[in-house]
């Protein structure tokens, strides 16, 4: 009989994603996977009363709270890639933390650095991960030439993302981010016109992602959380054959000098412009690094390791 595991699915836009890949893996791996939605939150007690898991896996604190809170029996991983030290993890994080320090608890934590910080006997460094089966090359011509997706909640990406759609006036630019988010930029915005040029929507599932991405030509990232690591969309990118341009991070490493990383904003336009123009540098960067993420940072391989982890214990 396969093993069966409860999945959380949180509430966070950017959790649901980051947990959609994490549950494809254990499908991947022939678990089978009941999913209980945060957003909705009405059925737990009739799920826990139905069945018999294995273990409780989840984003962030979202499965501990749920394991502590219901006095669950049974093995929880946490896959973290928010600091675990900070609301941007829970609201309640503080009351949960010390129960990371239990032998039947398991902490995956994105960022390298991060990771070293701590000393919870279950701890382990796991950078993102993404389901190939559904990011990949679609076939189709991008419309965009450049895309952005997340938040312009500061002055700093605000301003970057504005002064980047000012200096290339002849490429078009798509940006996705929820409403709020847009409605917020908007109304600081020094050109509100362009940001309504660029405002392609809000994007809540893995298949609408992957359309999105494989609709333009680059993605460029500022990366916002942790020290070392590189973000979801990072990987997202990659596996759909598109090409990454990142702020530096340490992980940029992770691909071995192919992954392209801007170090200011004039930077940024330099290689925007080459890449478009150069289509062979384009397709080498694009083919290497997808090589490397396909074999290290896809959901099957990478649950397998956290499947090998617990099981080792």
């Amino acid at each position: 009989m396969n093993k069966k595991i409860l999945a959380i699915l949180p509430i966070s836009i950017g959790g649901r994603l980051t947990t959609t890949s994490i549950i494809d893996g254990y499908r991947q791996n022939n678990y089978e996977v009941v999913v209980y939605d945060e957003l909705f939150a009405n059925n737990l007690d009739e799920i826990l009363s139905n069945n018999k898991f294995n273990h409780i896996v989840g984003y962030d604190f979202s499965p501990l709270k749920i394991k502590v809170d219901k006095n669950l029996q049974i093995p929880c991983v946490c896959y973290f890639s928010d600091d675990i030290r900070s609301k941007a993890s829970g609201p309640e994080w503080e009351k949960y933390l010390p129960y990371l320090e239990n032998n039947d608890n398991y902490t995956f934590y994105w960022d390298k650095v991060l990771s070293s910080y701590e000393n919870f006997k279950n701890i382990h460094y796991l950078p993102h991960f993404v389901n190939f089966e559904v990011y990949k090359d679609l076939g189709i011509e991008p419309e965009f030439d450049i895309m952005f997706a997340g938040r312009l909640d500061t002055d700093f990406r605000l301003s970057f993302f504005e002064e980047l759609i000012l200096k290339l006036p002849h490429l078009k630019i798509a940006w996705y981010a929820i409403g709020k988010h847009y409605d917020d930029a908007k109304s600081r915005s020094k050109y509100p016109e362009l940001i309504d040029l660029c405002y392609q929507g809000f994007i809540d599932n893995e298949y609408d992602m992957a359309k999105a991405i494989n609709n333009s030509k680059i993605i460029f990232n500022m990366n916002a959380q942790g020290i070392s690591s590189l973000n979801y969309r990072t990987f997202q990118t990659i596996a759909c054959k598109r090409l990454l341009i990142s702020d530096y991070r340490d992980e940029i490493a992770l691909f071995d000098g192919n992954l392209p990383f801007y170090e200011d904003f004039s930077d940024l336009i330099f290689k925007i412009e080459n890449y478009l123009d150069d289509k062979e540098a384009y397709n080498t960067v694009v083919e290497n690094c997808y090589n490397i993420a396909k074999q290290s940072h896809n959901s099957k391989n990478c649950v397998r390791y956290m499947l090998k982890t617990i099981e080792n214990k």
